[in-house]
């Protein structure tokens, strides 16, 4: 298998990207390399009296330490959810999930461009599942109809799982119509938020939250490593749904759990994004604005999906192409990488544009300006 990725020039290594100019990270914010952040952190496990480099075991052995007590109510109260439970990424997060909670008999209705942590929790399932289209309700409940026929169980649970912001795409679906739609008949419907905290809502709480829909979802998954600029994940839900998680989900059970230091960084990230002035967050938009007025006058908008996040793709279809595009633009100082099939589909490989609060538009004009000539 190794050999035939490298036959089609899709096969992964590992490089150091050292002194290009971000277009890359899912550091939003910024937060990641802040200094005054990293400081607070610092001071609050100075404050607590904790000089641990490790946790020393699981959670369920010794690992629970007493920053977990201090973190957990905080995300609860900071996301207008009932209860938080940490897992160590948001891969974890949605493997334990998918995994554990959906049973056999009942049926998964996924977005067919969900995270790839999604479908292999999905796939561990002993759950039926179906995919639909892309941010298409309509494509839902055809899929519904069609499925419930054919497996009748009125015992059964049936989950519906989008994402608030899709990463690789950059779009957002119409969240407000998904809740109509899974409250009306009694479904559970489950948001991955990895790209909306950190940058949506009036702190960062993400999109359920800034459409006030934080009780209207069965489960959210929350992220650390990118908006927060720092490491973890959480599942916010029912007390019920935390309970039966730390009984029931492996990839909470089975490791190691997080460093003091990381739930320190998570704590002071949230406090911080709070304390912190509006000014990163409106760098950002005006950077997003400013990006989509120069692409639409360098005449390439129609090769960019349409999105009004921090996340820009522009497609260019071939991987000898847009690997060659991707390689001019870092020669020229930007570190921006070519995203290929099979993380996206065949013929739809792209150039996945992430912008920051940091960027300059200087930069933001100049990166347009060559990929225009370069595509």
């Amino acid at each position: 298998m190794l050999a035939k990725r490298k036959k089609e020039k899709i096969f992964r290594q590992l490089n150091s990207l050292n002194g290009l100019i971000d277009f890359l990270s899912n550091d939003y914010l910024g937060l990641a390399t802040n200094e005054t952040l990293f400081s607070k952190t610092f001071q609050l496990l100075l404050n607590e009296g904790i000089a641990s480099s490790g946790s020393g075991g699981s959670r369920l052995l010794s690992g629970n330490h007493k920053l977990y007590e201090q973190l957990e109510p905080l995300l609860a109260l900071f996301y207008k959810a009932n209860s938080a439970l940490v897992f160590n990424s948001g891969y974890d997060a949605n493997m334990g999930f998918f995994s554990s909670v959906p049973q056999r008999g009942d049926l998964i209705f996924y977005d067919e461009f969900v995270h790839a942590s999604i479908r292999e929790g999905i796939r561990m399932s002993n759950a039926k599942s179906y995919s639909f289209s892309h941010n298409d309700l309509n494509s839902l409940k055809d899929k519904v109809d069609i499925n419930l026929d054919r497996n009748e169980n009125s015992e059964r649970a049936i989950y519906v799982v989008t994402e608030s912001v899709f990463s690789m795409d950059g779009d957002i679906p119409d969240l407000k119509a998904f809740v109509n739609y899974t409250k009306e008949n009694g479904y559970h419907l489950i948001v991955d938020e990895a790209h909306a905290v950190g940058v949506l809502g009036a702190n960062g709480e993400g999109l359920i939250s800034e459409l006030g829909l934080e009780l209207d979802v069965f489960a959210r998954t929350v992220t650390f490593g990118k908006g927060f600029g720092c490491h973890g994940a959480a599942i916010l839900g029912s007390q019920d749904l935390r309970d039966y998680l730390i009984n029931f989900a492996k990839s909470f059970i089975y490791t190691t759990a997080l460093t003091p230091h990381t739930l320190a960084t998570i704590i002071t990230s949230h406090s911080f994004l709070q304390e912190l002035s509006e000014e990163p967050k409106i760098k950002l938009k005006e950077n997003i604005e400013f990006f989509k007025n120069q692409i639409r006058a360098q005449k390439v908008d129609q090769h960019f999906i349409s999105s009004h996040t921090a996340i820009q793709c522009c497609v260019i279809p071939g991987t000898k192409k847009v690997k060659l595009v991707s390689k001019k633009l870092m020669d020229k100082g930007f570190s921006i990488k070519a995203i290929l099939a099979p993380t996206v589909p065949e013929g739809q490989e792209r150039l996945r544009i992430c912008l920051h609060s940091f960027n300059s538009k200087e930069e933001i004009g100049l990166l347009i300006k060559l990929l225009s000539s370069y595509i």
